[in-house]
């Protein structure tokens, strides 16, 4: 699975890159801020914040339906999304106009340098992904009929791992229930894990929330199949069952759309 866990946080491997460039560019811009000179600790502010500023809204305004109806979601950077090539003219303009030497401009390129390599290894690291076959089990479903998951039916298959417990998987119940009635082509496997069916039945009776395929996971067998640390965890597999991608953490309308959109690719 694509995540790291840092005592009791969980991080996705997406947020783990972002941090460990950030931790890189901003040590290497404090050691040239007191060797070279302290117009760095300017640079390297604008440069992080703006640039994750401008990547944010490049990916908002590339995604806007998916913001339309919830502008406000433009501030939830905690489900990633974010264009990194828009925050390369964040960086460009502040080397110009905040560091006023050549000397200054050409030290720069160690922590950028630095937070690039940094970035790219933890990526690499941290997104190599097992294809893993679906797990041999069998659950229970709301419904009373029990679902074979090792069985597949010529869809791709999203499987979300979540509990009525989970702040963020109750945040990413409705983008799921709306994304399945779009994408009939696609099979939702909804799981709770640990819970009683009262509990979740109660749930989704007060919340308004309807799912083809809502099963019972009360020893969490799924969630020790795949590796998962935490919830809730977004699992997207191929047609025949193979895990093709993982998302940790609550994920947004735009990833389950663009997960779908590789998954199902158009002639």
């Amino acid at each position: 699975m694509d995540t790291i866990a840092l005592g009791p946080l969980v991080l996705s491997g997406e947020r783990f890159a972002i941090l460990a460039g950030v931790f890189f560019f901003l040590t290497g811009t404090g050691l040239l801020a007191s060797r070279v000179g302290p117009r760095f600790n300017l640079w390297s502010t604008v440069v992080v914040f703006g640039g994750l500023a401008a990547a944010r809204l490049a990916h908002v305004i590339v995604h806007w339906s998916h913001f339309r109806e919830e502008p406000l979601r433009a501030l939830a950077v905690w489900q990633g999304g974010f264009s990194w090539f828009w925050a390369l003219p964040v960086v460009a303009i502040s080397l110009i106009f905040l560091l006023r030497t050549s000397r200054e401009r050409v030290w720069a390129i160690a922590p950028l340098a630095a937070a690039v390599l940094a970035w790219t290894a933890a990526h690499h690291l941290t997104s190599a992904l097992e294809p893993l076959p679906p797990p041999p089990l069998t659950l229970a479903g709301l419904d009373g009929s029990p679902v074979d998951l090792a069985a597949t039916d010529g869809r791709p298959t999203i499987i979300n791992l979540w509990a009525t417990w989970c702040a963020p998987c109750r945040r990413e119940m409705p983008a799921l229930a709306q994304a399945e009635r779009a994408h009939p082509e696609v099979r939702f496997l909804l799981i709770n894990q640990g819970e009683d069916e009262a509990k979740v039945r109660d749930y989704l009776e007060r919340e308004a929330l309807a799912f083809d395929h809502m099963l019972l996971d009360p020893g969490m067998a799924t969630q020790r199949h795949y590796r998962a640390v935490g919830i809730p965890v977004t699992l997207f597999l191929h047609a025949d069952g193979r895990l093709a991608r993982a998302h940790t953490g609550e994920i947004a309308p735009e990833r389950i759309a663009a997960e779908i959109a590789r998954l199902t690719p158009r002639p």
